[in-house]
C-alpha cells in the first residue's frame, strides 16, 4: 500500500464511527456518525453498496500489499538464513580441515621427537662403554710411551 492509500484509509477510519440509532428499535441497522459535523445533524445513512464495494476493494488492496510485504520479508529472511547457514558450514569445514592438519603435524612432531629421544638414549649407552675404552687407551698410550723410551735407551747404547 502506497502512502496516499494509507492517508485516505486513515482519514476514512477517523471520519466514520459506527453508532446505533437512538430513535430506532434494536433490530434496525446502525447509522454512521460524521465527526466533521458538515450536515448539521452529525448523522448520515449507511453507505451505499458501491461504497461498501469500494471499501472492500481498499481492504483487499491493503491485504494484498501486506501479503506481498510478508512474502518479501520471508524471502529475504530465507536468503539471509541460507547465507548464514552456508557461511557456518564453510567455517566448520575450514575449522575441520585446520584441526586435521594440526593433528597430523602434532603426530609427526611427536614421532620425530620420540626418535630423537631414543637416539640420545642409545648414544648415552654407547658413551658409557667409551669410558672403559678411554681408560684402556690411556693405559695403552702409557705402555707405548714406556716402550718407546726403552727402545730409545737401547738404541743409544754405544
Amino acid at each position: 500500500m502506497d502512502h496516499e492509500d494509507q492517508k485516505c484509509h486513515i482519514q476514512d477510519q477517523e471520519k466514520l464511527i459506527e453508532e446505533p440509532d437512538q430513535r430506532s428499535s434494536s433490530t434496525s441497522l446502525p447509522k454512521l456518525t460524521d465527526h466533521s459535523g458538515q450536515d448539521g445533524t452529525g448523522e448520515r445513512p449507511l453507505p451505499k453498496q458501491t461504497d461498501i464495494v469500494k471499501a472492500l476493494e481498499v481492504v483487499e488492496r491493503d491485504s494484498v500489499a501486506i501479503a506481498e510485504s510478508f512474502t518479501s520479508l520471508f524471502a529475504s529472511l530465507r536468503v539471509a538464513l541460507s547465507e548464514v547457514t552456508s557461511c557456518s558450514t564453510d567455517h566448520m569445514q575450514c575449522f575441520n580441515d585446520a584441526a586435521g592438519r594440526l593433528q597430523e603435524s602434532v603426530l609427526d612432531a611427536a614421532t620425530k621427537g620420540n626418535r630423537y629421544i631414543n637416539s640420545c638414549l642409545r648414544l648415552n649407552e654407547e658413551m658409557k662403554g667409551m669410558e672403559s675404552l678411554a681408560t684402556q687407551l690411556k693405559i695403552l698410550r702409557r705402555n707405548v710411551d714406556a716402550l718407546d723410551s726403552a727402545v730409545n735407551k737401547l738404541v743409544r747404547l754405544p
